[in-house]
């Protein structure tokens, strides 16, 4: 059975052998990851519990997006209720792809153990978390590439 959320659902113009074709837009890649885009940025909405399970969901897509030159992410982990380091990992490895490809990265964070971790592990540092999104996008505009 096809469940269909009415903002989610597109129609393309033609037919295909007298049928309607519906295109349905994906909704969430993973349980653990929804990807858009705001302000020219990806913003990539991290999930539930982020663990060695969830960071081998995410990691091919991660990797699609921070490997094209250029790129401009956000990583919002406002939705993450568990961080290990396999979230760490995720973190070092999208901050060293999207600078190798001459890209910018920031990060969107408010869950005070995950803050505490990111601190503590001197990450914080070298990608300062921001409250909001659109903190994050603010600073993306003010910093020089």
């Amino acid at each position: 059975m096809l469940k269909f959320t009415p903002s989610r659902v597109t129609c393309r113009a033609g037919t295909v052998g007298g049928d309607v074709v519906v295109q349905q837009e994906p909704t969430p890649l993973t349980r653990h990851l929804r990807i858009h885009q705001d302000r020219g940025f990806t913003v990539l909405e991290l999930r539930g519990e982020i663990d060695i399970a969830a960071a081998m969901e995410i990691i091919p897509y991660l990797d699609r997006v921070t490997g094209r030159p250029g790129a401009r992410v956000v990583l919002d982990l406002r939705h993450v209720e568990f961080f290990d380091c396999s979230g760490l990992r995720l973190l070092f490895h999208a901050r060293l792809r999207v600078l190798d490809q001459g890209g910018r990265l920031h990060l969107v964070c408010t869950h005070p153990l995950t803050l505490r971790i990111l601190r503590i592990t001197g990450l914080a540092q070298l990608l300062p978390p921001r409250p909001t999104l659109d903190a994050a996008l603010e600073q993306a505009e003010t910093t020089p590439t």
